[in-house]
């Protein structure tokens, strides 16, 4: 079970990320995680390939009136990384947020997810549900492994699958809406965890983790979320980005769902991609505050 850190050098100077690391030791690896401000908890979880840096606009906005806690997923950002696909599975990245609530002993949490953090955090919310208050959920879906999965997403899984060394910075430039715009630096700060193809395990894994078959290991469990979230009568607030091939349709199916979610406004994030956080930042960040405040606990 090798594991590697990226050095911290690779994290100096990064455009817009001037907030304190902060670590967490969960089962023998280093976890890191983004917090700051005070009062209510916004946990926010990010997805495929990113790292916390993805909500560098949001956290300080947020900072104002709330705690905003932006951990990395094992095999992403400053957090420690196992240098095998085979050491990724959905049991581990959803112990590990669970493990880092409870040792963080946060409550009244409004969770904001996208991409996997909704695969993740989904799952999370619906095993320790005590422990949350609201959902935000955005461009992120609950594949069970029944019907067809989006070509995009399988010409995006084909092409993980075959290239050797993932180019990160260029894959976030690519879903975004403002890709022609994006500073090279920026670019340079989504590849600073990944300094070369043995540190990409973690992100190579995620695609093929998705189950486009229900004999795969997550359909079970994001089964299961999805069950739960039939059952969430707690404040849930949804907002897709209009631009995003892989999980376009995704609003209508969680606004379907989840009870609640028909009494929040239908939110949709216009000019914005895949990772609409990079696109929209603060706007998002905007809408998530006065959701807190329109639906208290």
């Amino acid at each position: 079970m090798p594991v590697i850190r990226t050095p911290d050098e690779k994290f100096h100077n990064l455009p817009d990320y001037p907030f304190n690391p902060r670590f967490a030791d969960i089962n023998g690896m280093r976890v890191h995680y983004v917090d700051e401000g005070a009062g209510e908890v916004v946990l926010c979880l990010h997805g495929e390939p990113s790292w916390s840096y993805l909500y560098r606009k949001m956290i300080p906005v947020m900072a104002k009136k709330c705690r905003v806690v932006a951990p990395d997923f094992i095999g992403f950002g400053k957090s420690d990384k196992f240098t095998r696909m085979e050491e990724y599975t959905y049991a581990m990245h959803r112990d590990t947020i669970i493990r880092l609530i409870e040792k963080l002993d946060i409550k009244g949490i409004t969770i904001v997810v996208q991409d996997w953090g909704g695969l993740i955090g989904l799952r999370v919310v619906s095993v320790i549900p005590e422990r949350f208050a609201r959902l935000v959920i955005m461009n992120t879906g609950l594949p069970t492994g029944e019907g067809q999965m989006p070509e995009a997403f399988m010409q995006w899984r084909k092409f993980a699958l075959q290239t050797p060394d993932l180019p990160i910075g260029a894959i976030i430039r690519g879903g975004t809406a403002i890709n022609k715009n994006l500073p090279p630096e920026v670019i340079a700060a989504y590849d600073a965890p990944f300094p070369s193809p043995e540190y990409k395990a973690g992100a190579k894994a995620w695609p093929l983790m998705v189950p486009i078959s229900q004999d795969d290991e997550a359909a079970p469990e994001l089964k299961a979320a999805r069950e739960f979230l039939k059952t969430w009568n707690k404040p849930a607030l949804i907002m897709f980005s209009d631009g995003d091939p892989i999980t376009r349709g995704g609003d209508k199916f969680f606004r379907a769902l989840i009870p609640s979610a028909k009494d929040q406004p239908e939110i949709e994030i216009k000019r914005a991609g895949h990772f609409l956080q990079e696109d929209k930042g603060e706007e998002i960040a905007i809408h998530i505050l006065d959701f807190i405040k329109r639906a208290p606990r």
